[in-house]
């Protein structure tokens, strides 16, 4: 397989199980389109036209010939330059490292990490909260995260990787949409009565499993394990945590319970307010069940020899 075509394999696989649904990220797609067509001829230049067919600003191709063969690939929950000279130094040892991966977005796939979050207002309005709510409330804290990007020197693994000549590309969203799809059918599908009957749910499957023995396990950190869970909603895509003033709507809407990777010490004094429960699945134990999920699917269509480092456990599923 070629950098490029497994880069596509992935973008569509993301897209296939985006809680959104198929349908309605192809719109949002062919609206960008249409807004890219009437831009004017400077505007235009400026413009990342892989937006026009990739709907997720977090995963990219950093570095690379686009037409390289992928046989072995090193892959890792967050990559930085350490990493990078961790694959050249394997590569030494006979062991050639055609492609690195990094979860967590860099480049210019971090620098607009927050262009993906507008997914989160269409995952809200579908828990129950008003569009026009979930967009006014999302507004103001996806610029938020944006200023936060600002300062960040996010080409420096990048620049690593360019010089040591190995390919470099990110996949972030497209590998929580698998962690959230799984979740939220298992949920839906098992009908968990009380948290402490989410977490013994989680606790079976093996990336948790793994993630309870290096102390890191799911956890509830709002509501006692006999606390009935009520509607459940698995919130665990769409970039990084989106705008703490949600969690009112969200109750009224009806939900009773977040399973998340992680929550901010504010956001969950706003759960806590609102007398919503929070489960937190645990972050890279969730990161890697995501990527599990979907390297499944990509090793379907050709086996790929993995390296494992910074926190990825290769874990596969039948």
């Amino acid at each position: 397989m070629k950098l490029k075509e497994l880069y596509e394999l992935v973008i569509d696989k993301g897209i296939e199980q985006d809680p959104r649904g198929k349908e309605r990220v192809n719109k949002q797609l062919q609206s960008l389109k249409k807004r890219y067509e009437e831009l004017a001829l400077k505007e235009k230049e400026e413009f990342d036209v892989e937006r026009l067919k990739n709907p997720y600003s977090d995963t990219r191709i950093l570095y690379g010939d686009v037409n390289k063969k992928i046989k072995r690939v090193m892959i890792g929950i967050d990559i930085d330059v350490g990493e990078v000279l961790l694959a050249d130094r394997i590569s030494e040892k006979g062991k050639e490292i055609d492609l690195i991966i990094s979860h967590h977005p860099e480049g210019r796939a971090l620098a607009a990490l927050h262009q993906v979050m507008h997914m989160q207002t269409d995952i809200i309005n579908m828990c129950g909260v008003p569009i026009t709510v979930a967009e006014s409330l999302l507004t103001k804290r996806i610029s938020e995260v944006e200023r936060k990007l600002l300062p960040v020197n996010h080409t420096k693994t990048i620049d690593a990787a360019k010089l040591l000549d190995i390919a470099f590309m990110c996949v972030h969203t497209p590998a929580d949409n698998h962690v959230t799809s799984f979740l939220q059918k298992l949920i839906d599908k098992k009908n968990p009565d009380t948290i402490g009957d989410i977490i013994g749910l989680l606790k079976t499957i093996p990336e948790y499993k793994q993630a309870v023995k290096n102390n890191a396990g799911p956890k509830s950190v709002n509501g006692m394990e006999n606390a009935r869970a009520g509607k459940i909603f698995v919130d665990m895509t769409g970039g990084t945590e989106g705008a703490k003033d949600i969690f009112k709507n969200l109750s009224c809407a009806g939900v009773g319970t977040i399973i998340g990777m992680h929550l901010g010490e504010e956001h969950l004094k706003r759960a806590k307010e609102e007398h919503i429960n929070v489960v937190i699945a645990g972050h890279i134990s969730s990161d890697n069940l995501g990527l599990n999920l979907l390297l499944d699917t990509v090793e379907r269509k050709q086996r790929l020899e993995i390296v494992c480092c910074s926190g990825f456990v290769r874990v596969k599923r039948k």
